[in-house]
């Protein structure tokens, strides 16, 4: 009688986990099929396009590039000299050095000869006190502001109480913007006045050669867990928010390069200091402010914009990042819990936040128990050919598809990965992900749901190996 019972619960788990797989993994196949047809129009588009035409017509709104910095000092200077070589009008850079530790400051007031400043603050945001502001006396767009460690949401409303402009960019230290990227992702806010925040595209800069702050040479990296990451950051930008964006239900935009219309964010409260996911749950706040305002608003994604940020290449540092992306995710989503299936924020409740909420915050629960069931059920000698063959190919063949259609994304529209051996090896990592490291994967994000349930706040230290020069490039 047990053995019955038993064998029934295991079949019903796994049908309920082949239904999941199957929603999953066919709603990413419906938004890769979208976003092949949007990105196929954007870059036609883009040929009759001429972006700087475009910006003198219209006047180019001022930007203030918001860079929190916490432990930054491998990157921050290289960073900070990219972002003053970037092609737009009129931009400031605010850098808030949230209480470093190491000699993230000194680097800075050394590396642009940065004084003792007046700026005055234009918004009234509580944060950790700051301790002053600095001004470069040879660029006098960008700013300093020294502040009293209160974590990365708290260094973000202390950019943008001290914010002028119409506009602000929020990016993260050790993230590099090529140099038309403003331009590419400002172009939203010039074309559709509703327009309050866009996404650009964030992609790994390990194992690519970077002089005086720019990307000069596009590889893949030399370890495989960052490699495997590239294809990752590819399916989820190219296929994954290019699809959403096409449906007119952009929920997230990343906090490594994201802009945002200034007083519409002030208005809607800033960022919130007690989560994690500060970018995502600020993103769903905006849907959920316009459309209780009554407000027509646009929330965009550009995908020829390109950030390109540090990934790491240990498993603890990997783990740690999705542990925090998970509890990120799932804050956001319990906060704004009530607009789950509610027709009053139209495709964001109806179809955006369900999606994110079954399948993407308990996605990683459900997966977990289906791996642990599908195991048991060959072990017990209950699994037959059929059912196994059927469990690989929702589960498996479908991610592989999936993986490799975001590969042949990359090369049909903006090809950054020119050498034909990167590319074999991209289609190749297609099929290697699914087999051990998307496990991985849920398992981490099952820990950061395990984590968020505890009610776990703290963001975990990030390693910073820097940049690589063309020249380390060119000799490895």
């Amino acid at each position: 009688m047990i053995e019955v019972v038993a064998r029934n619960l295991l079949w019903f788990v796994n049908a309920l986990v082949l239904l999941y797989f199957v929603l999953l993994n066919g709603g990413y196949f419906v938004t890769s099929l979208i976003a092949f047809r949007a990105l196929r129009r954007y870059v036609a588009r883009l040929k009759s396009v001429d972006i700087q035409d475009l910006l003198a017509a219209a006047g180019a709104p001022p930007i203030t590039l918001i860079v929190p910095a916490y432990n930054e000092e491998a990157t921050c200077v290289e960073v900070v000299r990219s972002l003053l070589t970037l092609n737009y009008p009129e931009y400031e850079i605010i850098v808030v050095n949230d209480g470093s530790s190491d000699s993230t400051a000194a680097r800075m007031i050394s590396a642009f000869e940065m004084v003792p400043a007046a700026r005055m603050r234009i918004a009234d945001f509580e944060t950790r006190p700051v301790h002053g502001v600095r001004r470069s006396r040879w660029h006098p767009n960008l700013w300093l502001i020294d502040k009293e460690n209160g974590g990365k949401p708290d260094a973000l409303n202390s950019g943008l109480a001290y914010c002028q402009t119409p506009l602000f960019c929020v990016m993260d230290a050790d993230t590099i913007l090529e140099r038309d990227a403003l331009l590419r992702i400002a172009r939203p806010f010039l074309e559709d006045q509703r327009t309050v925040a866009t996404g650009g595209v964030v992609r790994v800069v390990n194992g690519c050669a970077v002089d005086s702050g720019s990307v000069v040479d596009i590889r893949l990296p030399r370890s495989w867990l960052a490699r495997l990451q590239v294809l990752e950051y590819l399916r989820a930008f190219l296929a994954g928010r290019m699809g959403w964006h096409a449906l007119d239900a952009t929920l997230i935009i990343s906090g490594a390069f994201g802009v945002f219309r200034r007083s519409v964010a002030v208005d809607a409260g800033g960022f919130r200091t007690d989560v994690v996911g500060e970018d995502v749950e600020l993103v769903v706040r905006l849907h959920r402010y316009c459309r209780e305002e009554g407000w027509a608003y646009k929330i965009s994604f550009v995908p020829d914009p390109v950030a390109w940020t540090e990934a790491p290449e240990t498993l603890a540092g990997l783990g740690r990042q999705r542990d925090r992306w998970q509890r990120g995710l799932s804050e956001a989503l319990t906060i704004h819990r009530n607009m789950i299936f509610d027709s009053t924020y139209g495709r964001i409740g109806l179809v955006a936040m369900p999606h994110f909420f079954i399948l993407e915050m308990l996605g990683p629960i459900i997966e977990g128990v289906g791996y642990t069931a599908f195991v048991l059920t060959i072990l017990m000698g209950w699994a037959n050919p059929a059912y196994i063959f059927g469990f690989f190919m929702v589960a498996i063949g479908l991610g592989v598809v999936l993986s490799v259609a975001a590969v042949g994304l990359e090369e049909i529209t903006f090809r950054r990965y020119p050498r034909f051996l990167d590319l074999l090896r991209l289609f190749g990592l297609a099929v290697v992900e699914n087999l051990g490291y998307r496990q991985l994967v849920t398992f981490w994000r099952v820990r950061g749901m395990v984590s968020f349930l505890r009610g776990k706040k703290a963001w975990g230290t990030m390693e910073r190996k820097g940049f690589s020069s063309s020249a380390e490039t060119t000799s490895s």
